[in-house]
């Protein structure tokens, strides 16, 4: 019974790491792909309209600093408004995507 037992443990321990390892392999590879499209769509604004890509980027810099300012707040009702909550999610996503990036790129060895 006790040998079962151990066996059973051993099998759970090596199903749980080899798990854990893949789904670190797979993490990585989604964050590397993810890096290259930002890089990519970056590259190819840039190749299009040097202008309007510097005015998408301060556009973008203004909804996410809306979106961090009203996250941060406390509402003084308890639901949001229409621009208030879009900025809010483009920033709560965007936070997100970079700590995922921040957390998996560094194993992907793309860099």
């Amino acid at each position: 019974m006790r040998v079962r037992r151990a066996a059973k443990g051993v099998g759970d321990f090596l199903i749980d790491t080899v798990g854990e390892a893949v789904a670190d392999v797979i993490l990585s590879v989604l964050a590397c792909i993810l890096l290259g499209c930002l890089a990519l769509i970056v590259y190819l604004s840039w190749s299009a309209s040097p202008r309007l890509t510097i005015a998408g980027a301060g556009l973008l810099s203004c909804i996410l600093a809306h979106g961090a300012w009203r996250a941060s707040r406390r509402p003084a009702k308890a639901r949001s408004r229409g621009l208030a909550a879009l900025t809010a999610a483009v920033f709560t996503g965007a936070a997100a995507t970079a700590l995922f990036l921040l957390l998996y790129v560094p194993g992907c060895d793309c860099l």
